[in-house]
């Protein structure tokens, strides 16, 4: 399930095939994540980016509703780090863009961030192999010149078979379910066993959803033509 905010319309790039670079008009990607898994996802896409995380309080952004939640947070981290990315990169020409966004888990009617503790982190996992969970994550596109900005949610759907307490021990041992919104990692080894099925992408569910990656900005490309 997708949401469009600031651009309507429907996306031309379906299978985002790799770019090699950054796309023609593009002097600079920055993103602003320290998240591994995102510049994985868009190392994949083919891009060529720099690294900024953005340093804000998250839990002082506050939303009853997940996709607005995760839109704020990805607007507030493109605030925070606008003006930088601008001055950083000032001298060059063509356009850069900030990539910018955030992920939560809904999972049976409540909103969930990366856990806060260890025993947290093992209700969560728990509550998995009870219930699916759903991801619901933001990709936010700033054009640090101008100013404008393309975002868009997308969601996903992860079911889990019961996971062992075992397999929960190992996963919070090993670390990174911490660092996670929900504690989940479709990814992990560990829990790859117990997934029964994906409804959405990969991506989506991993945190940054290639697909509108690609369309933020290709209408940040596209708003040039249309000036």
């Amino acid at each position: 399930a997708r949401s469009v905010a600031a651009v309507g319309g429907t996306p031309s790039v379906q299978g985002t095939p790799p770019v090699q670079g950054t796309p023609p008009g593009v002097g600079k990607i920055v993103l602003g994540s320290k998240s591994q898994t995102r510049q994985d996802i868009l190392k994949e896409m083919g891009y060529i980016f720099d690294i900024l995380p953005a340093d804000i309080d998250e839990k002082a952004i506050r939303c009853s509703e997940p996709s607005e939640l995760v839109l704020r947070l990805g607007h507030a981290k493109a605030d925070a780090l606008q003006d930088r990315v601008r001055s950083t990169y000032s001298h060059v020409k063509d356009k850069v863009l900030l990539i910018t966004g955030d992920q939560v888990v809904v999972h049976e009617g409540k909103i969930r961030e990366k856990p806060e503790s260890h025993q947290e982190a093992r209700e969560f996992i728990e509550g998995y192999g009870r219930s699916p969970a759903e991801t619901v994550g933001s990709v936010v596109v700033t054009d640090v010149k101008t100013g404008k900005r393309w975002a868009r949610v997308d969601s996903a759907k992860i079911f889990y078979r019961p996971i062992p307490d075992h397999v929960i021990d190992a996963l919070i041992e090993e670390g990174e379910v911490m660092y996670s919104a929900g504690g989940l990692r479709v990814e992990d080894p560990l829990a790859a066993p117990y997934l029964v099925r994906i409804e959405g992408t990969k991506d989506s569910v991993m945190g940054l959803c290639k697909e509108d990656v690609a369309f933020c900005i290709e209408q940040a490309l596209a708003a040039d033509a249309d000036a």
